[in-house]
């Protein structure tokens, strides 16, 4: 019965929103390769995605950023990933800081679609437990937005290279985030991403031994099931149609599935890290979720796994908001204070 209920609420809140329009799909071969001189894409991303996952770290590499500039608790930078898009290639984040000390922050990063505004409650509640918070704006998302867009629809789309490059950038923005925090001066730092933010956050989490401590709010381990199966993403699969694959398009996208990076971590020092999942997800459906913490157990890397039965949407809902928003400040807290 709370399966049903849960699920009928997942539905009704996904289908809020109608103004979802479906993309014809598109290669993007220019997104990872100039000149692809009617080369078969398919075998220009196989080799794409096979030299990054071979050099991840280059992948997701920050170059030095020169032009941090914060005005009224509006920090914006220059991406060092450029896109088509003007619009796109400044970065923002809202700063919120605790007054009294530099001990830690945390990078925030939200879910897809995300509206102005969203987070700052969270990032309130950390300063009320002494820790800083920079809340970022994922690409394509808010001041980032093209005209064209009413939704950010270029961050996931039915275009191979633009969601790799898409997703790329906002690990490279999260990182540069957390450099900025670093030069001034704090000396712990988290990470929290919700939906595709955590998957966000767990790219950088993996290649970035400054991020202390992260949690991780919905956990998928791969960007190409999200889409195939999920409530959320129809109108990209739809948009994909018969173009690829399932096999395929996860091969592709394996540079942004957080499972091939599961062994990566593992060599890493130790740091704390939490993943929430919820029983009735209808967008990270919960089977995957259970593949990602059935693969970090395996690797015996130690982690603090929380279920909460309620679904993808259902989690912004009282009263598992709250009991979210505890699973998560507790545990920075904690590790970052």
């Amino acid at each position: 019965m709370l399966k049903r209920y849960m699920h009928n609420r997942e539905r009704y809140f996904a289908m809020l929103n109608a103004n979802r329009i479906v993309r014809e799909f598109e290669w993007g071969t220019e997104f990872v390769k100039e000149n692809a001189n009617g080369d078969d894409p398919r075998q220009i991303f196989r080799e794409y995605s096979k030299r990054m996952l071979a050099n991840s770290d280059e992948f997701f590499h920050l170059p030095e950023i020169t032009d941090y500039e914060l005005n009224d608790k509006q920090l914006i930078w220059t991406s060092t990933i450029e896109t088509p898009s003007p619009e796109n290639n400044t970065a923002y984040a809202r700063f919120f800081p605790f007054d009294k000390d530099k001990k830690s922050a945390v990078v925030i990063l939200p879910h897809w679609n995300a509206r102005a505004g969203s987070y700052f409650d969270l990032c309130k509640v950390f300063n009320r437990v002494g820790v800083s918070a920079l809340r970022l704006t994922l690409p394509y998302h808010e001041e980032r937005m093209p005209p064209e867009l009413e939704r950010a629809d270029y961050l996931v789309a039915p275009n191979v290279g633009r969601t790799l490059q898409s997703l790329r950038q906002s690990v490279v923005d999260t990182r540069a985030a957390v450099a900025w925090l670093k030069l001034q001066g704090y000396q712990r730092i988290g990470v929290v991403g919700t939906s595709i933010g955590s998957c966000v956050g767990f790219f950088a989490f993996a290649h970035d031994l400054t991020i202390d401590a992260g949690v991780f709010n919905h956990v998928s381990g791969y960007v190409a099931d999200v889409v195939w199966q999920g409530l959320s993403t129809y109108h990209v699969k739809e948009g994909i149609g018969n173009n690829v694959s399932l096999d395929e398009l996860r091969e592709f996208w394996l540079p942004i599935s957080p499972m091939v990076y599961i062994d990566k971590l593992s060599k890493m020092p130790p740091r704390p890290q939490r993943y929430i999942y919820t029983l009735y997800d209808l967008t990270f459906p919960v089977d995957l979720s259970r593949d990602m913490m059935r693969s970090l157990r395996e690797h015996k890397i130690e982690h603090s796994a929380v279920k909460i039965p309620c679904g993808h949407y259902t989690l912004g809902e009282k009263p598992w908001v709250y009991l979210d928003g505890w699973k998560i400040v507790s545990f920075l807290r904690k590790h970052l204070r």
